[in-house]
Protein backbone atom coordinates (compact mmCIF):
# COMPACT_ATOMS: atom_id res chain seq x y z
CA UNK A 1 0.00 0.00 0.00
CA UNK A 2 1.66 3.74 -1.03
CA UNK A 3 1.57 5.49 2.10
CA UNK A 4 2.24 9.52 2.38
CA UNK A 5 5.52 10.45 3.69
CA UNK A 6 5.05 11.19 7.22
CA UNK A 7 6.61 14.59 6.77
CA UNK A 8 3.63 15.46 3.69
CA UNK A 9 1.01 18.53 4.23
CA UNK A 10 -1.51 18.19 1.74
CA UNK A 11 -3.24 20.93 -0.72
CA UNK A 12 -6.18 19.75 0.02
CA UNK A 13 -8.45 18.71 2.88
CA UNK A 14 -10.25 15.02 2.90
CA UNK A 15 -12.39 13.56 5.99
CA UNK A 16 -13.12 16.89 7.58
CA UNK A 17 -16.74 18.07 8.74
CA UNK A 18 -18.06 21.06 7.36
CA UNK A 19 -17.47 23.48 10.26
CA UNK A 20 -13.82 22.33 9.99
CA UNK A 21 -13.62 22.96 6.96
CA UNK A 22 -15.25 26.12 6.84
CA UNK A 23 -12.18 27.23 9.67
CA UNK A 24 -9.37 25.51 7.96
CA UNK A 25 -9.54 27.42 4.90
CA UNK A 26 -10.34 29.77 5.51
CA UNK A 27 -7.28 32.78 4.01
CA UNK A 28 -8.08 35.84 5.92
CA UNK A 29 -6.91 36.42 9.41
CA UNK A 30 -7.52 33.58 11.43
CA UNK A 31 -7.03 36.51 14.30
CA UNK A 32 -9.81 38.68 13.22
CA UNK A 33 -12.28 35.97 12.36
CA UNK A 34 -11.74 34.60 16.15
CA UNK A 35 -12.04 37.83 17.98
CA UNK A 36 -15.26 38.63 15.73
CA UNK A 37 -16.76 35.74 17.38
CA UNK A 38 -14.82 36.13 21.05
CA UNK A 39 -15.95 38.86 23.48
CA UNK A 40 -12.55 38.54 25.20
CA UNK A 41 -9.90 37.30 22.32
CA UNK A 42 -6.35 37.16 23.53
CA UNK A 43 -2.57 36.03 22.65
CA UNK A 44 -0.64 34.13 24.74
CA UNK A 45 3.40 33.64 23.89
CA UNK A 46 4.35 30.13 25.25
CA UNK A 47 7.56 30.32 23.39
CA UNK A 48 10.10 32.68 21.73
CA UNK A 49 13.78 31.45 20.99
CA UNK A 50 16.05 31.32 18.33
CA UNK A 51 16.51 27.48 17.35
CA UNK A 52 16.58 24.94 14.72
CA UNK A 53 13.57 24.33 13.01
CA UNK A 54 11.94 20.56 11.86
CA UNK A 55 12.75 19.10 9.04
CA UNK A 56 10.22 19.81 6.67
CA UNK A 57 10.21 23.57 7.63
CA UNK A 58 14.06 23.41 6.99
CA UNK A 59 13.19 22.63 3.34
CA UNK A 60 10.07 24.93 2.80
CA UNK A 61 11.79 27.89 3.82
CA UNK A 62 15.05 27.04 2.18
CA UNK A 63 17.14 26.96 5.14
CA UNK A 64 20.62 25.79 5.42
CA UNK A 65 21.52 22.76 7.66
CA UNK A 66 21.72 23.93 10.85
CA UNK A 67 20.44 27.62 9.87
CA UNK A 68 18.88 29.07 13.20
CA UNK A 69 15.47 30.33 13.05
CA UNK A 70 13.34 32.42 15.48
CA UNK A 71 10.43 29.99 16.38
CA UNK A 72 7.24 31.57 18.03
CA UNK A 73 4.77 29.87 19.36
CA UNK A 74 1.64 31.00 21.21
CA UNK A 75 -2.29 30.41 22.02
CA UNK A 76 -4.97 31.81 20.91
CA UNK A 77 -7.79 32.21 23.40
CA UNK A 78 -11.29 33.00 23.35
CA UNK A 79 -11.90 33.82 27.01
CA UNK A 80 -9.97 31.20 29.00
CA UNK A 81 -10.14 28.56 26.40
CA UNK A 82 -7.09 27.92 24.11
CA UNK A 83 -8.59 28.00 20.27
CA UNK A 84 -5.52 27.35 18.17
CA UNK A 85 -2.32 26.68 18.63
CA UNK A 86 0.83 28.54 16.38
CA UNK A 87 3.95 28.41 15.63
CA UNK A 88 5.64 30.86 13.11
CA UNK A 89 9.36 30.19 11.87
CA UNK A 90 11.53 32.97 10.56
CA UNK A 91 15.08 32.89 9.11
CA UNK A 92 17.38 34.75 11.83
CA UNK A 93 19.12 36.42 8.77
CA UNK A 94 15.84 38.02 8.12
CA UNK A 95 14.86 39.33 11.32
CA UNK A 96 17.19 42.00 10.40
CA UNK A 97 15.41 43.00 6.95
CA UNK A 98 11.54 42.53 6.43
CA UNK A 99 10.72 40.71 9.60
CA UNK A 100 12.46 43.07 12.02
CA UNK A 101 9.92 43.75 14.00
CA UNK A 102 8.78 40.12 14.88
CA UNK A 103 10.59 39.46 17.96
CA UNK A 104 9.19 42.04 19.59
CA UNK A 105 5.44 40.77 19.42
CA UNK A 106 5.50 39.47 22.69
CA UNK A 107 1.69 38.73 23.46
CA UNK A 108 0.37 41.07 20.54
CA UNK A 109 -0.76 38.76 17.37
CA UNK A 110 1.35 37.87 14.26
CA UNK A 111 -1.76 37.76 12.34
CA UNK A 112 -2.66 41.80 13.10
CA UNK A 113 0.97 42.47 11.31
CA UNK A 114 0.86 39.85 8.74
CA UNK A 115 -2.89 40.91 7.44
CA UNK A 116 -2.54 45.12 7.95
CA UNK A 117 0.37 45.06 5.29
CA UNK A 118 -0.85 45.28 1.51
CA UNK A 119 2.70 44.12 0.13
CA UNK A 120 2.75 40.55 2.17
CA UNK A 121 1.95 37.88 -0.27
CA UNK A 122 0.92 34.29 1.25
CA UNK A 123 1.27 31.00 -0.37
CA UNK A 124 -1.62 28.51 -0.87
CA UNK A 125 -2.30 26.61 2.64
CA UNK A 126 -1.31 23.33 2.91
CA UNK A 127 -2.92 20.87 5.63
CA UNK A 128 -2.08 18.39 7.80
CA UNK A 129 -3.94 15.96 10.62
CA UNK A 130 -1.47 15.61 13.66
CA UNK A 131 -1.69 13.00 16.24
CA UNK A 132 0.47 11.70 19.48
CA UNK A 133 4.26 12.05 18.70
CA UNK A 134 4.09 14.81 16.10
CA UNK A 135 5.72 17.72 17.80
CA UNK A 136 3.05 20.57 16.38
CA UNK A 137 0.32 18.13 17.93
CA UNK A 138 1.97 17.43 21.62
CA UNK A 139 2.90 21.18 21.88
CA UNK A 140 -0.41 21.77 21.16
CA UNK A 141 -2.03 19.86 23.42
CA UNK A 142 -0.25 21.66 26.24
CA UNK A 143 -2.86 23.48 27.66
CA UNK A 144 -5.94 21.13 26.70
CA UNK A 145 -7.33 19.28 29.48
CA UNK A 146 -8.18 16.24 27.38
CA UNK A 147 -5.74 15.31 24.34
CA UNK A 148 -7.45 14.82 21.46
CA UNK A 149 -7.18 11.80 18.72
CA UNK A 150 -5.76 13.97 16.27
CA UNK A 151 -6.00 17.56 15.05
CA UNK A 152 -6.23 19.49 12.03
CA UNK A 153 -3.07 21.90 11.31
CA UNK A 154 -2.50 24.40 8.26
CA UNK A 155 0.63 26.24 7.14
CA UNK A 156 1.27 28.93 4.45
CA UNK A 157 4.57 30.85 3.67
CA UNK A 158 3.96 34.67 4.09
CA UNK A 159 6.98 36.66 1.89
CA UNK A 160 7.37 40.37 2.39
CA UNK A 161 10.60 41.64 -0.05
CA UNK A 162 11.70 38.08 -0.72
CA UNK A 163 11.57 37.36 2.79
CA UNK A 164 9.50 34.31 4.52
CA UNK A 165 8.21 33.67 7.28
CA UNK A 166 6.30 30.03 8.32
CA UNK A 167 3.01 30.29 10.01
CA UNK A 168 1.57 27.22 11.04
CA UNK A 169 -2.05 26.81 12.67
CA UNK A 170 -3.11 23.84 15.15
CA UNK A 171 -6.97 24.28 15.56
CA UNK A 172 -7.81 23.25 18.45
CA UNK A 173 -10.91 21.49 19.61
CA UNK A 174 -12.72 24.27 21.22
CA UNK A 175 -12.77 26.30 17.61
CA UNK A 176 -15.63 24.21 16.77
CA UNK A 177 -17.56 25.55 19.30
CA UNK A 178 -16.98 29.23 17.96
CA UNK A 179 -19.69 30.38 15.80
CA UNK A 180 -19.03 29.94 11.66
Amino acid sequence: MNQAHPLAWHSALSSVSYRQRVWLQDRGSLTRRIQDRCAHFRVQRVFQSLSRVYEDESMMMELRANELALVREVFLYCGEIPVVFAHSVVAHKNLRGAWRGLSGLGNKSLGTVLFTNPRIQRTPLEFKKVGDGHCLFDRACARLSMKPKHLWARRSLFTLHGQSILVTEVFLPAILDLPL
